[in-house]
């Protein structure tokens, strides 16, 4: 405890309110409420022995703290929770990626409103729908949604005729007056009560809305609505009925060396309508009350919609000031309930089933992602009879056509995983006009490796090739001093392995996990070669179009193609754009426009 913090804590107020914990490089590393923060953050200071490991690694760090005074205890839980989802404290038990929870958003602040998936959720009259952790879900639902309630998707509206969305019936083309405001409205209310998951209200509207289209003879009308009222009516009958009405949401908690799961099924009117899982990270030392608290805590703060009961596994102290903070919020009553029997408490007891099969699965995906990464990697070392684990891997591989445009890429793959920031790219210079991938290997080996220290060097190199590859990339490693360092040739054919001084190839298992990892660098290796070389072709492809201008040089071309990048940027140019590019002139620019201009104008009248 410094001579800062002895004296901050002999003037602390004695309201409730938030208290912010910093590290010596004013970094926020915990974030907390208190009824009478004079008592509370004294607690931290005070004799350690009944602290978990947690907390005793937290105040270690601690180097400063504020306060800020709140009036109540339910507007101190509400500033923890924002300053939580802001500053991510490093001791806080956290949503993982709560910020890249994707919602659906329905613009009702618009004349005729879309509906869109959003992952931000801002105070502009729209209206919200989530936060759901299955992306693909959220895009099946708007699918469903867009096929049964054909709303438009477009952005802009000032348009002089309907685009195929319209013609293939998915939108009614509101930009061109083919549906009023009123009937459009009719459809997007539709649309929120199907989200809410208030169906049999929607039936009832479409049913009544069918029969009086019908009777007015607007046909077409009635077939759409009739649509609209399968769709849901199929969508409703994959719902398993619970209880008896009412809007719950049902907790569910699990717990394993993986972290803390929660799981939340959605039951509103009596149905099931979804469900989702979240993962709290910094949950190791807590109880399953502080992660439960945590929980409600910072989903609730960012959720769309509140339900009117929460049923929990267990009893919760704060579940008063919860309810609190979530009936103000809601305008209506919301209660916190821990049922004991009947068929809320199987809801919960289905919710803890599915959380702890999460676990179990993720248990098993990272179990299997380990085998593909780290346990390829010691598999392959073990094959290879390598002296140290291959952590770093450097792999190369030539591409051209008929010795035009060569060049060569270097992937880098670090414990079984690509390391994007650390590829390489070449563009070869020795070959050009005559392929040859032994000079190409030579050029690039060298340019690598020629003025790197023994420290730099990777744990093994890998040459897309066989054995003349292999020595040409040998004979420069070699010849740079780079003696330790193992160097492998791998045949395009069987994935057969050629190791220096070996006669014969190192055949790895079929189905084994070296195999697999090797093959996916070497694919890599290969891909990134194959990208560059297309981008050349294209860059030359476009020069030699630009060489049937009149007026356009080389120097010319080249200020075009650094300025605009793509030929098809060029074309869409203005003559003023061009002409103010650097080392264009007015008529320059006008030849070019002039000259593709004509060619579209040829297109145009095949």
């Amino acid at each position: 405890m410094n001579e800062l913090i002895k004296q901050k804590l002999q003037q602390l107020p004695i309201n409730p309110g938030v208290y912010i914990m910093k590290d010596v490089n004013k970094r926020i590393i915990y974030v907390g409420k208190a009824v009478v923060l004079k008592n509370r953050v004294r607690q931290y200071f005070q004799s350690n022995k009944n602290h978990s490991a947690k907390v005793i690694a937290m105040v270690k760090r601690i180097a400063d703290f504020e306060t800020i005074i709140t009036d109540s205890e339910i507007e101190a839980l509400i500033l923890e929770c924002n300053l939580i989802k802001k500053h991510h404290p490093h001791y806080n038990i956290s949503l993982r990626d709560d910020k890249t929870y994707p919602y659906l958003k329905v613009t009702l602040n618009e004349d005729f409103p879309r509906v869109i998936i959003t992952r931000r959720v801002k105070k502009d009259g729209s209206r919200y729908f989530g936060p759901y952790t299955n992306v693909g879900a959220v895009k099946e639902s708007l699918k469903l949604l867009r096929k049964s309630f054909p709303l438009r998707t477009c952005k802009n509206m000032n348009v002089d005729r309907p685009c195929l969305e319209y013609h293939i019936k998915r939108c009614l083309a509101p930009c061109v007056g083919k549906i009023g405001k009123n009937s459009y409205g009719e459809m997007v209310k539709s649309v929120v009560l199907f989200l809410d998951g208030k169906s049999a209200v929607l039936e009832k509207n479409l049913q009544q809305r069918m029969g009086k289209a019908a009777a007015n003879l607007q046909f077409e009308l009635a077939a759409s609505l009739r649509d609209q009222l399968a769709a849901v009516r199929k969508t409703t009958e994959k719902q398993k009925i619970m209880l008896d009405g009412g809007d719950q949401d049902a907790v569910g908690m699990a717990r394993s060396v993986y972290g803390a799961c929660i799981q939340v099924f959605y039951i509103r009117n009596g149905k099931m309508i979804g469900r989702s899982h979240f993962i709290l990270k910094n949950s190791e030392d807590e109880t399953d009350e502080a992660i439960l608290t945590a929980f409600l805590q910072q989903y609730y703060n960012q959720a769309s919609s509140l339900p009117r009961e929460v049923l929990l596994p267990i009893k919760i102290d704060e579940s008063i000031l919860i309810e609190k903070w979530l009936t103000k919020a809601q305008g209506n009553k919301v209660e916190i309930i821990v049922p004991q029997r009947g068929v809320k408490k199987d809801i919960v007891n289905m919710a803890e089933e599915n959380a702890d099969k999460f676990l179990r699965d993720e248990q098993e995906r990272i179990m299997r992602e380990k085998a593909k990464t780290t346990g390829a990697v010691e598999e392959l070392g073990k094959y290879l009879k390598l002296p140290q684990l291959p952590r770093r891997m450097e792999c190369f591989d030539i591409s051209h056509i008929q010795g035009s445009e060569t060049v060569a890429s270097m992937v880098v793959f670090e414990d079984g995983e690509p390391k994007k920031s650390d590829y390489r790219r070449f563009k070869i210079n020795s070959t050009e006009g005559k392929p040859d991938d032994f000079m190409s290997m030579r050029e690039v080996t060298k340019r690598r490796y020629e003025k790197l220290t023994e420290t730099e060097m990777p744990d093994l190199i890998i040459i897309d090739g066989g054995k003349g590859q292999l020595s040409s990339a040998l004979e420069i490693i070699r010849g740079a001093g780079h003696l330790s360092v193992p160097v492998v040739g791998l045949a395009k054919r069987f994935e057969y392995i050629f190791i220096e001084g070996e006669s014969e190839p190192v055949i790895l298992p079929r189905h084994g996990e070296a195999l697999y990892l090797v093959q996916r660098i070497r694919d890599e290796a290969h891909r990134f070669a194959i990208t560059y070389h297309r981008k050349l072709r294209s860059r030359r492809n476009m020069v030699s179009i630009l060489d049937h201008i009149d007026g356009i040089g080389p120097k010319r071309r080249k200020v075009l193609w650094e300025h605009f990048g793509r030929l098809d940027k060029i074309k869409a140019a203005t003559v003023d754009e061009m002409a103010a590019v650097n080392g264009m002139t007015k008529p320059a620019a006008q030849a070019v426009y002039n000259f593709f201009a004509a060619q579209q104008s040829f297109i145009d009248n095949r």
